[in-house]
């Protein structure tokens, strides 16, 4: 039996009892329970912290989030282009802002779902459209470790020095957003799921752009934790914001990774716990996570209802 047949098989097994309901939910609603247990635990220093959070922080926290959402929609939107489907920014936001919500329901694959109906609303093939959204997580993936395996070393003179040995990995990852070596990867993948190739392949010109977007969306996400943290006594240094872009980026990553967690609910969290553990007092660093949470699922309500309102009102 060769490799990837045993893969294969192995997958067959695990992933059906990953993506039940009963095991999504229960994750979901445990992840929420804890959630709600620290928050109790610590609610007179919570409450303590938010008064003093000043609200320029707040409301330039929240405006970057807005920013660094829109670039990871400009960023899916050049590959989709790079793939044969070039759509125009109305169409293009409702494709984008409506699918985002999908990712908070337990299943892990209704944002795919959304966006392949929606786009075929407007031409899009609904194989490209899978093909656009797992180039886009993959690229995601990909760029994050990148900005981690840079970032971190350069803010881990203390703490984080032992994660210093991820700086080897940079050139490694950095072959990754080659386009041919990208494509085969997101080939590789399609023909693992038995779903249709690519119609075409990447292009250095879109690829680069979509590159592009994304490292510049993973600035903004570290400055969007950064502005909190430092509202509530972090340092405000280029050592500390370098280390909440990397931080932040490996926190998406964990959230991914763990597939039956919709939207990362308590790993990405927990990573950012352990990131900000020792910087800031207890109560800080669980008020600076929990605005994050919101303040950025806020953000994809903003998008979704935006995505809602650009569509055609034959097509809602």
């Amino acid at each position: 039996m060769s490799a990837v047949t045993g893969a294969r098989r192995i997958a067959g097994r695990a992933l059906p009892v990953l993506r039940s309901p009963a095991v999504r939910w229960a994750f979901l609603l445990g992840a929420v329970a804890l959630a709600v247990v620290a928050v109790v635990a610590s609610w007179p220093d919570l409450v303590a912290a938010a008064r003093r959070m000043p609200g320029s922080h707040l409301a330039g926290a929240g405006a970057v989030g807005v920013v660094y959402v829109w670039c990871t929609f400009l960023s899916w939107r050049a590959l989709l282009a790079d793939l044969g489907s070039p759509l125009p920014l109305r169409p293009a936001l409702a494709v984008f802002g409506i699918s985002q919500i999908g990712k908070y329901v337990p299943g892990g694959v209704w944002n795919v779902v959304a966006a392949a109906e929606i786009g075929a609303d407007h031409k899009v093939p609904r194989s490209r459209s899978l093909a656009g959204m797992a180039l886009a997580v993959l690229l995601g993936v990909v760029t994050g470790a990148v900005v981690a395996a840079v970032c971190l070393p350069i803010a881990g003179a203390g703490g984080l020095g032992r994660w210093s040995w991820i700086a080897w990995a940079a050139p490694v990852l950095v072959v990754l957003l080659v386009p041919t070596v990208l494509g085969r990867l997101v080939g590789a993948g399609l023909r693992f799921l038995r779903r249709p190739p690519m119609e075409r392949p990447l292009s250095w010109t879109g690829l680069g752009s979509a590159v592009g977007w994304s490292l510049l969306s993973w600035a903004l996400a570290g400055l969007h934790v950064w502005l909190l943290a430092t509202g509530l006594g972090l340092e405000a240094s280029a050592r500390t914001l370098t280390l909440m872009v990397g931080g932040y980026a490996i926190a998406w990553i964990a959230g991914f990774v763990v597939v039956f967690v919709p939207a990362g609910a308590g790993v990405r969290e927990a990573v950012l716990l352990a990131l900000l553990a020792g910087l800031l007092p207890h109560a800080e660093v669980l008020l600076v996570v929990l605005l994050t949470r919101v303040l950025l699922t806020v953000v994809d309500l903003l998008f979704a209802g935006a995505g809602a309102l650009v569509r055609p009102a034959r097509a809602r």
